[in-house]
């Protein structure tokens, strides 16, 4: 049998290719020869005699979607989960089989990550920092975690690594669902609450701190939105380490100027890179990261050695792992 013939498509940033896309080449590398695309060299010959490509992300063009089509790929293997940002119909419509990273290899960093915006908001940590370099001391005070509720919205592979960081602090869980959970895991986390889609409005305004967890589709999109926002407690803040989209900003960034909620953490925003002047990002009970809660070193290791397994499975002609189909 003919070995595999693998193109890697590197990101258009040189600062993301250093580490997360040296941890890809590693991966694919110790499994055979690759060739890596060069965007100052001409296409179509690059795609010539592949059988299967390694995308970053969501980087690879409708127009190089094509070339891979002409020149008979037959495998894309997409290193991202969120498949919002990824040209899904068109390599699908070009027959071109597709899959993508699933959620639990990045779980851990996204929910240590809104745990992390939890605590800082709790510690009301930028006021904290300014008084510091005021003078101000014993100032502001914090507030403690236990007994706090914390609203999971998507009990997924994320939303429960961080029902499970939150427990260690005491706090108490409230989730929400689409679809039944493994009952091994519910024994294990041991939410207090746990419903379904229709107990979404319940648990936001009941919680003192909001997380949603959900993939980005036409169906999720504003899921928290101007409505859901004023149910909230003034006292309850909301975490977002998911997709931006998930959120009616608009609706979010007024409650915040306005005070009508206590605060932000914020990762993901709906277009990105979002402009760092606006007020709400300046207010300090606002607390933002650039969109690398997921991208830990640890979630590059494991989806770096995801596609290199996937590729091995592809060539055996198994069946690849977290396929992506209509």
């Amino acid at each position: 049998m003919n070995q595999l013939k693998t193109l890697y498509i590197p990101h258009t940033s040189d600062d993301l290719n250093v580490a997360e896309g040296a941890e890809i080449q590693r991966a694919i590398g110790r499994r055979g020869p690759y060739t890596k695309f060069d965007r100052t060299q001409p296409a179509a010959p690059q795609f010539v005699g592949v059988d299967a490509i390694v995308d970053f992300g969501g980087v690879i063009t409708p127009e190089q979607i094509d070339l891979a089509a002409d020149a008979g790929v037959r495998f894309i293997q997409e290193q991202t989960n969120g498949l919002d940002h990824v040209e899904v119909d068109r390599i699908l419509n070009a027959g071109i089989m597709l899959a993508h990273c699933p959620g639990h290899l990045s779980s851990v960093a996204l929910a240590e990550s809104a745990m992390m915006f939890i605590l800082m908001l709790a510690h009301v940590y930028k006021q904290g920092a300014l008084n510091f370099k005021m003078g101000k001391w014993y100032l502001p005070m914090p507030m403690e975690l236990a007994g706090r509720s914390l609203g999971i919205i998507g009990f997924g592979n994320s939303g429960q690594e961080l029902a499970r960081r939150a427990k260690a602090f005491d706090m108490r869980v409230h989730a929400v669902d689409v679809a039944p959970i493994d009952r091994a895991v519910l024994d294990e986390i041991q939410p207090d609450f746990l419903g379904s889609a229709a107990d979404t409005d319940r648990v936001i305004a009941e919680c003192d701190f909001i997380s949603p967890h959900l993939h980005l589709t036409a169906e999720t999109r504003h899921t928290i939105d101007a409505r859901r926002i004023g149910l909230m407690k003034p006292t309850a803040c909301i975490i977002n380490v998911a997709r931006g989209a998930l959120i009616d900003e608009a609706a979010l960034y007024d409650a915040l100027l306005n005070g009508r909620i206590a605060g932000a953490g914020l990762d993901v925003f709906a277009a990105e890179p979002p402009d760092p002047t606006l007020p709400v990002y300046q207010l300090p009970n606002v607390c933002i990261s650039p969109h690398n809660a997921g991208g830990s070193d640890g979630t590059c290791r494991k989806r770096a050695q995801f596609a290199a397994e996937n590729l091995d499975r592809f060539e055996r002609g198994e069946p690849v792992v977290a396929q992506v189909t209509r």
